[in-house]
């Protein structure tokens, strides 16, 4: 397997650039649907916060194994 890291090793900086803008763009993506989500349920509960750190928690959450199932397969060469 070619380290993704070292340079030569087949890998364009258009790539590299790509997966990282695509890191960012995932990770940003789930967390404001995450505070979206708990803004809908802070209407649903009549709370003040509660359901928005709740779901930021869960939209980082989901973010981050979106992330590493990214990363995996971008390894993987998939």
């Amino acid at each position: 397997m070619e380290d993704p890291t070292k340079p030569g090793a087949g890998n364009s900086v258009w790539k590299v650039a790509a997966l990282v803008t695509a890191l960012g763009t995932n990770f940003a993506i789930c967390t404001i649907g995450g505070f979206y989500f708990g803004s809908w349920l802070d209407k649903l509960w009549l709370t003040n916060g509660v359901g928005i750190g709740l779901g930021v928690l869960a939209g980082i959450a989901v973010g981050i194994v979106s992330i590493v199932a990214l990363i995996r397969s971008v390894v993987r060469g998939k």
